[in-house]
């Protein structure tokens, strides 16, 4: 990894430090120079506009978003409990470290277009990868006719995320995670299949404090 390169994370994880609680991306590139230590040009020279900034972050939580996914696909063998747990575990982070929902701003064409070919290029990808995980997941578990399941979980995630973050949800709550999973299962359309219930959600976030 160039300077270059290991300057650019470093300038991600102090944006995603100062967007914690927020409930938009108040952030721009002019707030980095304090936060960060580092110069205007130098900063401006990474980000050349704030598109760019508010893609390199989500470019960062789709990678984080994969990291895990490749975790849970070697510790949950059962597609359906893989695709549960990844996505409660994608709320646990948000709640748990009041991390900036970036499905508020992102997908947006207008943000995307707006941003240089480099963020773009690289949010593309991930993005893409992140989907394809999803969706072959998801054919794991059983294709259901009728609606686009895909598209049906990924507007229901996106809400569910802001709105538990706007209601300032308990992190520990393991009946919400179970309301949670339920809501996934029955846009699946596998309701026959029954989430984990609420002892194995509480032994879930044990294990978080273990």
């Amino acid at each position: 990894m160039t300077s270059w390169e290991k300057r650019g994370n470093y300038l991600i994880e102090v944006s995603q430090r100062c967007l914690k609680g927020h409930k938009t991306f108040d952030l721009c590139r002019s707030h980095l120079v304090e936060a960060s230590q580092i110069s205007k040009g130098t900063i401006y020279n990474h980000f050349t506009s704030e598109a760019d900034l508010i893609v390199a972050v989500a470019c960062a939580d789709y990678r984080h978003w994969l990291a895990q996914a490749e975790q849970d696909t070697l510790q949950y063998s059962d597609p359906y409990l893989r695709y549960i747990f990844h996505h409660c575990q994608r709320l646990y982070h948000i709640l748990s470290e009041q991390s900036f929902v970036i499905a508020r701003v992102i997908p947006n064409e207008a943000v995307i277009s707006h941003a240089s070919d480099y963020y773009r290029e690289r949010f593309e990808r991930v993005s893409s990868q992140y989907k394809q995980w999803n969706a072959q997941t998801l054919t794991e578990i059983g294709e259901i006719g009728g609606f686009n399941r895909g598209e049906l979980l990924c507007d229901y995630l996106r809400g569910a995320m802001i709105n538990s973050d706007d209601a300032q949800k308990h992190p520990n709550d393991a009946e919400m995670y179970y309301q949670f999973s339920f809501a996934m299962t029955q846009l699946m359309g596998h309701s026959q299949k029954r989430p984990p219930g609420i002892k194995v959600f509480l032994q879930w976030l044990a294990d978080k404090e273990a």
